[in-house]
């Protein structure tokens, strides 16, 4: 359920976009590189879909 309601989040781009920043960076599994190039690319509105489906998690 949570994976859906991510989904749906992912049409309101902007909201998903900062929701996706704040989540990198708490993460401690991923390197700066990989933070930093997660949060550049969030900004293409295909890219917070990709991130959810390949286990980010928005909140």
């Amino acid at each position: 359920m949570k994976k859906l309601l991510e989904l749906l989040m992912c049409f309101l781009h902007p909201v998903a976009v900062v929701l996706m920043w704040i989540n990198l960076a708490s993460r401690t599994d991923l390197s700066g590189g990989a933070k930093l190039a997660w949060g550049i690319f969030g900004l293409i509105p295909l890219v917070p879909f990709l991130y959810v489906l390949t286990g980010g998690s928005l909140w």
